[in-house]
């Protein structure tokens, strides 16, 4: 069993917990205290466990082995079904790149899993160690939803941050990196709102629904981690926004300085066509070219081609085309 079950433990109701060995989880009842387990769902075992021992039904037991979900929240046998995301704070991982866990409590049991490590429950557990952890299950759902949310607050602000130092480099030199960082900024607030949106809505249903072990006090904490994540994506909808404006801008920069310098050299063109256009027309290599035999002919044609020259600018000038 230690292959899949992450953390098997018993609360005290006391803001305590202690680790539960197998055969204690085996022939634990309702009586002895709030039970927790925590499953690598990954692991070939926990299905297997959950069937031959969990008492949970197939619906109960397909959500917590899911391989892909969107945040939700249900009730189901008088217990509730639910699936959040996290940011992903693991070392050398994308904060965007969230990491889901799924919780099957009532009112007696708390069943968990997840398949890469969620700092949000390491939280919890150092909490049980200090004595000031939950004391029924409806609190340790709060308290998860707390703790997953107030972990978004760390790569929201690096988000906005980063947006409001592009948008002060934004005439600077380095426009292809600009490009790169902008759209990566982008991206990054796309793939969080993506799972915030729905965990909002996950959040209020929990808030509302009556279930009987389910206490006041829990849906105000519920209540009040909804509305900042309702911040946090009204704050991830004013990144993107504004990561699309700088864009936006930097685009239009770098096409009025093409535009600037396609318009130069159609004015060159313009110039040089004519002058082009009579030096290949008196190189053609025939007979009767006019002022073959002059000596002055090369200097009075250089005049003429310069005087051309020069009309062409002050037409240009005048036109207010330069």
């Amino acid at each position: 069993m230690d292959d899949f079950l992450v953390y098997g433990m018993l609360l005290d109701g006391k803001g305590g917990a202690r680790p539960m060995s197998h055969a204690e989880i085996d022939v634990w009842q309702p009586g002895q205290g709030l039970l927790w387990l925590h499953f690598d769902y990954s692991k070939p075992g926990t299905l297997k466990w959950l069937e031959e021992h969990s008492g949970l039904d197939d619906i109960a037991i397909a959500a917590l082995v899911a391989e892909d979900t969107r945040p939700r929240a249900t009730s189901h046998n008088g217990g509730l079904l639910m699936a959040l995301r996290g940011v992903n704070l693991n070392p050398e991982a994308d904060p965007e790149d969230m990491v889901s866990i799924r919780l099957c409590v009532d009112e007696h049991r708390i069943i968990s899993s997840r398949k890469r490590r969620l700092l949000s429950m390491d939280d919890i557990v150092r909490s049980f160690k200090e004595g000031e952890g939950p004391e029924t299950s409806a609190e340790f759902v709060a308290v998860l939803c707390d703790r997953l949310v107030r972990r978004m607050a760390g790569p929201i602000d690096n988000a906005e941050d980063k947006v409001d130092e592009l948008e002060e480099s934004l005439l600077s030199s380095g426009r292809a990196k600009l490009r790169s960082e902008l759209g990566q900024v982008r991206r990054q607030s796309i793939a969080l709102r993506r799972y915030l949106a729905p965990q909002r809505e996950a959040l209020n249903w929990v808030q509302t629904e009556r279930l009987p072990w389910f206490g006041d006090a829990q849906r105000l904490r519920v209540r009040e981690v909804g509305d900042r994540l309702a911040q946090y994506i009204e704050t991830l909808d004013s990144i993107r926004e504004r990561a699309a404006v700088s864009q936006e801008e930097l685009v239009n920069q770098i096409s009025e300085e093409s535009n600037s310098r396609m318009y130069v050299l159609s004015i060159v063109s313009a110039i040089f066509l004519p002058l082009g256009f009579a030096t290949g027309l008196l190189g053609i290599n025939v007979g009767g070219i006019p002022g073959a035999e002059n000596h002055y002919a090369f200097a009075i044609f250089i005049g003429i081609l310069v005087a051309l020259a020069g009309g062409l600018l002050v037409f240009f000038r005048y036109k207010k085309w330069l």
